[in-house]
């Protein structure tokens, strides 16, 4: 069902590692042809691209791409109460947790009357991508819209694919997600076309261009991402999801095993990977895996994902190695399930987020945490972080020097710009003083 990598016995650059990690055989290039196009026709043909698209692609027009407010009203009243509850719940946590990244303004005083103040301003408009493909992401909604608004963003519009099942409405639990958080301005776009949408605008339906958007989406989504990217600012190209375990002999193989088969349902490209130091849990995972994949409702998908090159069981020497192993991979979500999970978190530089524990399984990372679950997937926690507040962020310098403060560097300044050969810079300093 699921491959091993026996890297025990071998000393592995970090390079080397990098090498073997295992991954999905997925390129976004592949989709960026396509892409473009759908988005070029949004940007040229507007309304009647969007339409022309969700034919093609979702097999349903709706009769309203902007949805009206009384259907977000109407969705709202239609949730399960103990959905509405959860949601409502997330809500709470989710605000609760991203306050924490706002940083506050901060004044220097470099002399008397010389001031540079570093303050975070949130961009105008932002565009919220919510997929639904095979699973609805009522989360989703969560995850991108409070920090946006905790952020202090004015002005946001989601984006979410019309669904066949509902006329051509975006799905009424995306829609009641929306509503509970106050937001009013939603769209039933979905794919590559819904990037371009929230690039470019729409004026037809009275779509802005927004300043940056955020959320996952399929390879398509990913690809347009690529494509409007200057025009606008996104969060990241997301990729399928996964999910990577360092345990030790302490750990549950039940509970490794849930875990990996939670991540593999999403999607076939999903990514599940253990790796531990303890030949006889990856035996133990293997068992429960086998008994635990094949009865769960996707199992077929989950199968297809664990079977897949992306996924695998990872012999190694020792935890730290793991640890190693887990920063060349730079996993979305890490999961450490040893003995003393804080020691191993010291050795851990590149993820995602991380899960401390048996108690602390990446399903509640995705809803009740209080932590975001748009997480930077296929390596690029390395160099980039999850969704937050300062995704809408973003650090401006201002400047206050008064006429004696710029005095005292007035030659200074003219000896910087003679150096680099720029003189018009030290003269529009001198000329505050030629009189």
């Amino acid at each position: 069902m699921i491959q091993t990598i026996d890297l025990r016995g071998r000393t592995l650059s970090r390079s080397e590692l990098a090498a073997v990690v295992p991954r999905a055989d997925t390129d976004v290039s592949v989709a960026s042809d396509a892409a473009a196009a759908i988005v070029e026709a949004v940007r040229t043909d507007g309304l009647v691209a969007l339409r022309d698209q969700a034919e093609r692609f979702d097999g349903v027009v709706p009769e309203h791409v902007r949805v009206p407010a009384e259907h977000i009203v109407e969705a709202v009243a239609g949730l399960d109460p103990a959905v509405r509850a959860a949601l409502e719940e997330a809500i709470v946590r989710v605000r609760q947790a991203t306050a924490a990244q706002i940083p506050d303004a901060r004044l220097t005083t470099l002399a008397d009357g010389a001031v540079v103040e570093q303050r975070w301003h949130p961009v105008q408009r932002v565009g919220l991508y919510v997929p639904g493909g095979k699973a609805v992401y009522p989360s989703s909604v969560v995850m991108n819209v409070v920090p946006a608004q905790l952020a202090g963003v004015g002005s946001i519009a989601i984006s979410s694919p019309p669904q066949q099942e509902f006329g051509g409405r975006a799905h009424p639990t995306i829609l009641g997600a929306a509503g509970l958080l106050g937001v009013d301005e939603v769209y039933a776009i979905g794919g590559a076309g819904a990037i371009g949408a929230l690039a470019y605008g729409v004026e037809e339906i009275g779509l802005e261009p927004v300043d940056v958007i955020t959320g996952p989406g399929n390879v398509f989504v990913a690809a347009a991402k690529r494509v409007v990217r200057g025009t606008v600012g996104i969060d990241s190209e997301a990729g399928p999801t996964e999910i990577l375990i360092v345990a030790d002999a302490s750990a549950d193989p039940s509970f490794v095993a849930a875990d990996l088969v939670s991540q593999a349902e999403h999607d076939e490209l999903a990514a599940a990977v253990l790796v531990t130091d303890s030949a006889a849990l990856a035996d133990a995972v293997v068992v429960e895996l086998s008994a635990t994949a094949s009865s769960t409702r996707h199992a077929e998908r989950v199968a297809v994902a664990l079977d897949g090159p992306q996924s695998a069981i990872v012999l190694v020497d020792s935890i730290a190695v793991a640890a190693a192993f887990s920063n060349a991979y730079g996993p979305e979500h890490l999961e450490i399930q040893t003995a003393d999970p804080d020691a191993t978190l010291r050795d851990i530089h590149d993820a995602g987020a991380i899960f401390l524990g048996a108690y602390s399984p990446v399903s509640l990372g995705d809803y009740l945490a209080g932590s975001n679950h748009v997480l930077p997937t296929g390596g690029q926690s390395r160099f980039s972080s999850g969704l937050g507040a300062y995704t809408f962020l973003r650090p401006q310098q201002v400047i206050r020097y008064d006429r004696a403060a710029l005095e005292a560097v007035a030659a200074r300044i003219v000896a910087l710009s003679s150096a680099e050969n720029l003189p018009a810079h030290g003269e529009a300093v001198t000329a505050r003083f030629d009189s």
